[in-house]
């Protein structure tokens, strides 16, 4: 039912509702509170402390005195009393509430306490007379934007819950609501935005959190099951030339490569379609795992080809490609949007009758005009900086090919199984040996003259150094450097006498590559960059990396920026230039001295940041989560996964009828993406 019928709405409100994607009952109703304001518990004015926010009984016991000590400033204060003493109630710029209060009247008050000469004052009190609407209950306080005020959504939910909540379905199966001593929908929704006190908010939420998850880990095992089910892949033969391949690299593999590829051969053997995540911290070697993989698509007579999100990341992909099937008669091209027309004609024709074997670019793959003969394997590398669709189109240029997906982002595993939750995940988690450890350093802005003196010598032994700033220009209102502002400093003042360049997100993409490519070539000594060098690129002269304002980055994307790194023979340094005094701030330093591994870190980030937008969810295609929180609610996160296998092992595409809820609600939820396949 249209919101606008609701009493109190009407056009014009439903109007503002609807830019808050609130466009029926139902919406209404999951649109919970962002936080709550608790005026439920009563103090006396005996016990009032400086500074906190209470809620009163009192008596008025004087008249109200109104003062106007400036232009444009009214106070009236109004005397009241309880049994344990006296106190003023004071508002600024109020002078209505004269006429509301009359000696001997008992009312409830919520407002901040000051004490002022001995004095108790409630500072601009909210106040009921009669029926306790504003204090004396926990006031859910909602994310709006807009015209639309707290006091007024308070209302048209209470109306709204009033009129409609006994005709609100019950989405979760009677015997999973049982199991799991879930709240019936009902007493959920009426909890979620007037709890009683903590402990019913906290099970309204519980329930609610539960069956968000469940009917979006419903829908990603769907869309992953969908795929094995409709898209028959190719069953690639079994090559025992890849391991003599693998026996003649100049270096070991690793286990957890070795696992890897194991993992990617035993897919791609199936009929099925390989839809395979490799996850693996920064220089873990997850290149060369895609390698062998393309390498036994190509002894099966199939073409293979991998997207990178910058032409300088897919050039460096192509130039290790060609270094390592070279001498096989493989076949590489590289296809960029810089290529001359003429070249990327030559290209494209080969590419269609099959003379080329493997094909690396950018999204420039991805136009129509690329066609391939055979494509058997399409790789995306930084999976998180292309949208789903793009991962989609990719594999479209071929008769279901096996994908495989690859990531330098760390993330926990459970998390990664929703972030990811339509691929099968293969984690990297060990480094090659012999690679040296980045020393980690933190200091505060005082020693940023030491900073650059140690620059300055690694420089003078020919390396290179990352300077990481926040933000791109100067801020009125953040108190930090831009990196513009330290360009400039370091530029014309500091290091005068050597090459400094400058990146940021808002050049274009020609620039910025021309930019990278002078680091790259030892034009440039300093690159100074907002967070566009976070990844992918190698730069293995470049050993020094500063962050400043590290304070303001997430662990995970600060330990992104380190990895830019280390990745040649020269001892790295990474310095954090953190401005806080903060515990949680100290905290996140710390871990970043004391380790470089990447999943310890991003657990640790989890934990210690709490909310927030860990590193975009929007980006990986997934749904908004209204209630749930992916990095606080992870052990329902897993229970939610657990019990979503149970149900679709009993009823594989939710045509039970105790399921028909769940599956309305997942198709309303993935609409593209999942439509097609649960109708049919």
């Amino acid at each position: 039912m249209d919101v606008q019928y609701i009493k109190g709405v009407g056009p014009k409100r439903a109007a503002q509702l609807k830019k808050l994607n609130i466009k029926t009952v139902e919406d209404l109703l999951y649109f919970v509170p962002k936080e709550y304001d608790d005026r439920s518990q009563f103090k006396q004015i005996r016990e009032c402390v400086d500074g906190e926010k209470v809620s009163l009984k009192v008596q008025i016991c004087g008249y109200p005195v109104k003062l106007a000590p400036r232009k444009n400033l009214s106070i009236v204060k109004v005397p009241a009393r309880d049994s344990s003493g006296q106190a003023l109630l004071v508002w600024f710029n109020q002078d209505y509430v004269i006429n509301m209060l009359s000696l001997g009247d008992i009312v409830v008050v919520n407002g901040k306490i000051n004490i002022f000469r001995n004095q108790i004052q409630i500072m601009n009190p909210v106040i009921d007379k009669g029926e306790r609407e504003k204090v004396g209950r926990i006031i859910p306080i909602y994310p709006l934007k807009g015209k639309l005020t707290n006091n007024e959504m308070i209302k048209i939910m209470g109306n709204a819950i009033a009129t409609y909540l006994d005709s609100l379905p019950e989405k979760l199966p009677k015997d999973i609501r049982k199991e799991l001593s879930l709240l019936p929908i009902r007493e959920a929704i009426l909890n979620i935005h007037f709890p009683k006190n903590r402990s019913y908010y906290l099970e309204a939420r519980r329930r609610l959190a539960f069956e968000e998850l469940l009917i979006l880990q419903l829908g990603l095992l769907l869309i992953k099951n969908r795929t094995k089910a409709m898209c028959k892949g190719i069953k690639f033969p079994h090559v025992d030339e890849v391991y003599t391949f693998i026996d003649n690299l100049p270096f070991k593999l690793t286990n957890a490569q070795m696992r890897a590829f194991k993992e990617i051969e035993e897919d791609m053997e199936k009929h099925e379609q390989m839809n395979r995540l490799i996850q693996g911290d920064v220089g873990s070697g997850k290149t060369i795992v895609a390698v062998l993989a393309m390498f036994k698509a190509w002894k099966a007579g199939y073409q293979s080809v991998m997207m990178a999100p910058t032409e300088i990341l897919a050039t460096q992909h192509y130039e290790s490609i060609s270094k390592f099937l070279g001498n096989y008669g493989i076949k590489c091209k590289l296809l960029v949007g810089s290529l001359s027309n003429k070249n990327k004609e030559i290209i494209l024709e080969e590419l269609k009758e099959g003379k080329v074997d493997i094909l690396v670019g950018t999204h420039a793959v991805i136009q129509e005009d690329v066609v391939f003969k055979n494509l058997g394997l399409a790789i995306t590398d930084e999976q998180h900086r292309f949208g789903v669709r793009q991962r989609a189109v990719l594999s479209l240029k071929g008769d279901n090919p096996d994908t495989l997906v690859m990531t330098a982002t760390p993330i926990p595993r459970s998390l990664a199984l929703i972030l990811y939750g339509d691929l099968d995940i293969s984690i990297i988690d060990e480094l090659p040996p012999g690679r040296k450890e980045i020393k980690t350093y933190v200091v505060n802005s005082d020693m940023i003259d030491r900073v650059n003196d140690f620059i300055r010598k690694e420089l003078a032994k020919g390396r290179q150094a990352y300077i990481v700033a926040p933000l791109i220009e100067e801020s009125d209102t953040l108190d930090i450097k831009s990196a513009e502002e330290i360009y400039d400093h370091l530029k014309e003042e500091v290091f005068a006498d050597f090459n400094v360049g400058l990146l940021h997100g808002k050049m274009r993409p020609s620039e910025k590559e021309e930019i990278m490519q002078r680091f790259i070539n030892r034009q440039l000594d300093i690159l100074v960059s907002t967070t566009v060098i976070e990844v992918g690129v190698n730069v293995p002269n470049a050993n020094i990396m500063v962050i400043y304002n590290a304070e303001r980055f997430g662990l995970a994307q600060l330990h992104q920026l380190r990895g830019r790194v280390g990745r040649g023979n020269h001892q790295s340094y990474c310095i954090l230039i953190n401005e806080s005094n903060s515990k949680v701030s100290r905290e996140r330093m710390r871990i970043m001295q004391k380790t470089t591994d990447g999943f310890y870190i991003s657990e640790k980030d989890l934990e210690l940041r709490g909310p927030g937008d860990f590193f975009g969810t929007r980006q990986h295609g997934l749904p908004d989560l209204k209630v749930a929180n992916l990095f606080t609610d992870m052990n329902l996160l897993k229970l939610a996964q657990k019990k979503a296998q149970e149900i679709l092992d009993e009823d594989a595409l939710l045509l039970d009828e105790k399921n028909f809820l769940l599956r309305q609600s997942i198709i309303d939820l993935f609409k593209d993406r999942i439509n097609d396949f649960i109708l049919n």
